[in-house]
């Protein structure tokens, strides 16, 4: 799992969006990040985590939030997962695992008795000034938000 912990620096991050844009980190100074890795577009887990923030978009950012999910899949896979569900924020194409492995999210993983390498989903919360404040390694899915504004008291 990750090697960064709570006080971390959150390490820099130059991505690609949805929409071709350019995003990075250092662009965010002064707003408060919430960075999730999630395995692969358009599957139950990560359509139930991408949705739930997608439906309490508005009271993330009435609470100073900036959303931004992370996975390995390409720039068209992540339009089509946007437009079928109408995800209102920011997702990174990382399909050469720059971020993912910055962010040590990338590893072994177990599924029905069988090992493989992938994503791990974990979400990092990074305040103003690049610090990671918080890190959820066991996220619900279908109630992430909630899990983080209780995490942060909000």
């Amino acid at each position: 799992m990750t090697h960064l912990k709570v006080g971390d620096q959150a390490p820099q991050f130059e991505g690609i969006d949805q929409n071709e844009n350019t995003v990075k980190l250092s662009d965010l100074k002064g707003k408060k990040v919430i960075l999730y890795f999630y395995p692969k577009d358009m599957t139950p887990g990560c359509t139930a985590q991408s949705c739930n923030l997608g439906e309490n978009y508005s009271a993330l950012q009435a609470k100073g939030f900036e959303v931004i999910g992370v996975s390995a899949d390409s720039v068209a896979r992540h339009q089509k997962f946007v437009a079928k569900y109408e995800l209102p924020f920011t997702l990174l194409a990382d399909e050469s695992k720059e971020i993912i492995n910055a962010y040590g999210v990338w590893g072994p993983k177990k599924l029905a008795g069988r090992e493989y390498e992938g994503i791990h989903r974990i979400t990092f919360i990074i305040d103003e000034n690049g610090m990671i404040e918080n890190i959820i390694l066991k996220v619900k899915t279908k109630t992430h938000t909630e899990q983080i504004l209780e995490l942060l008291g909000a």
